[in-house]
């Protein structure tokens, strides 16, 4: 059985303990390698790691910086073929995603890779009488990263690149599901040249992330999963004097108005709510189909929920891959278990999927429901699996208001051909992140990707401007230097 061991100060170490838990092949069911689980002397040693070769990396040049984050572009441009196989092989999507999400954790260190021109600072010429004032922004120190199962690659590229590149140092600890993908990228950045001890990896679970929280050496942590881990990260983690950005648990509803094209909406509906088995944060759903929009709009995602094909990541042809664990799959089907007690309309049912080839796989089919209310489970929880919700409403302010009552923020679309429904919506809707007839509206490297509400907890979003803030801080420099001997004055200092 293949151990999966941490990378401390540039080496793959075993760490104090023995406790290990099974890492599974989600397709096969079978488990495929052991992670260790890491203690608070692993955290430790990784800290102490992190904090020496923060001395050297954080005064590091920026030219220095951008040439090994160029390198480590293109050695993982050059090995994404391979990376996404180990995310496939580990979490259950399918390769051409796996692939995508490498390339989208590619564009955050593409624009990382631009830190000369982003940490250009500020500049006042004679502020007072021979006195200058100029700002910049300073590395925090050693940072900390707690990532979730189901981008193993594409979470932690939005938070590493940006950190190691402004100057600090950085410690991961991955979802002890798919740890195998953060050992790769280990290895990739010490071929690109980054310093032994700048990048660490601990893995581990609920006492792990205690003991990232409570270390006085760790200045910043970011982290996202479901949002009463997130309140739990930021209520701690803030105690302990940290910078936290937590984001969190998502209920992503589309809206589909009367005027969309219906074609249009059910394909990029089907494949928001059921591409990567419904495991992502930005996954839609619900969708609230506004009057007449309804049947049209369900005929059309039943038929195409029941042409997607389900099988092996690995496999061709396929769309839809198995959900991540067998405890996920229970989890999933019991809450189709509790609409349909509740009232929902099954109209594709996916729990008693049996893939040929793969019958101990952790697979739940595609699965449709239809006259959901905001009193079912299946509305109330995140499901984080293949099933789309659709609600009925009959107008778009109606609509507005189902999405502002949920406790979420974090993204939303409008299908529409209307400008004036479209700009009514962005405008009303209390999320973060909005499409209009794009569904998945996860922004590009240079705009900050969060939600609102119960969607994060701090007050950066991660990535673009917002996380080069998040990583630095803020230092301002008044200085004069005298040609005579002018008497210094007791007064509050003022421009003359």
């Amino acid at each position: 059985m293949r151990t999966i061991e941490h990378w401390i100060d540039g080496k793959s170490t075993a760490g104090v303990s023995t406790t290990t838990s099974a890492v599974f092949n989600p397709a096969t069911g079978a488990q495929s390698a052991e992670v260790l689980l890491g203690t608070s002397i692993d955290v430790d040693a990784a800290v102490a790691a992190a904090t020496v070769a923060f001395a050297d990396w954080g005064q590091s040049s920026i030219s220095r910086r951008a040439k090994v984050l160029f390198s480590f572009r293109e050695l993982v441009n050059a090995r994404a073929q391979e990376l996404a196989e180990l995310i496939t092989d580990e979490h259950g999507k399918v390769l051409s995603d796996a692939l995508g999400e490498v390339q989208r954790g590619l564009e955050v260190v593409e624009f990382a890779c631009g830190i000369g021109q982003l940490l250009k600072g500020e500049f006042s010429d004679q502020v007072s009488a021979d006195v200058d004032s100029y700002s910049y922004r300073e590395p925090l120190g050693v940072v900390a990263g707690i990532t979730p199962f189901n981008f193993p690659a594409m979470v932690p590229m939005w938070m590493f690149p940006i950190a190691i590149a402004t100057g600090n140092t950085f410690i991961l600890k991955p979802s002890e599901r798919d740890p195998s993908a953060s050992m790769m990228l280990a290895r990739l950045w010490q071929e690109a040249g980054l310093p032994d001890g700048v990048f660490n990896v601990v893995h581990g679970n609920a006492d792990t992330v205690n003991a990232i929280l409570d270390h006085p050496g760790i200045a910043a942590v970011s982290f996202v999963g479901s949002t009463p881990i997130a309140r739990h990260i930021h209520a701690r983690a803030t105690a302990a004097g940290k910078r936290v950005q937590a984001l969190g648990g998502a209920k992503n509803h589309a809206v589909v108005m009367p005027d969309a094209e219906l074609a249009f909406a059910a394909n990029h509906l089907t494949a928001a709510a059921f591409g990567s088995a419904g495991e992502r944060c930005m996954a839609i759903s619900v969708a609230v189909a506004v009057g007449a929009a309804a049947d049209g709009l369900i005929e059309l995602l039943g038929k195409q929920a029941n042409d997607i094909k389900v099988g092996s990541g690995r496999g061709d042809g396929i769309d839809m891959g198995p959900v991540v664990t067998a405890e996920a799959k229970v989890r999933i089907t019991s809450l189709i278990d509790s609409a349909q007690k509740q009232g929902a309309k099954i109209c594709v049912d996916g729990r008693n999927l049996t893939v040929t080839g793969f019958e101990s796989g952790f697979f739940v089919g595609p699965t449709l429901l239809d006259e959901v209310t905001a009193d079912m489970d299946v509305y109330g929880q995140e499901v984080f699996g293949p099933v789309l919700a659709v609600m009925r409403v009959e107008t778009l302010e109606e609509a507005i208001a189902v999405i502002n009552a949920n406790p979420y923020g974090n993204g939303t679309a409008v299908f529409t051909n209307s400008g004036a429904a479209a700009r009514a919506f962005t405008r009303g809707v209390k999320v973060g992140m909005i499409g209009v007839n794009v569904p998945v509206p996860v922004p590009m490297a240079y705009h900050s990707f969060g939600g609102w509400k119960d969607s994060l907890l701090g007050e950066h979003h991660m990535h673009g401007s917002e996380g080069l803030h998040f990583y630095t801080r803020g230092k301002v420099v008044t200085s004069r230097w005298p040609q005579d001997a002018l008497g210094a004055s007791f007064d509050m200092p003022t421009a003359r």
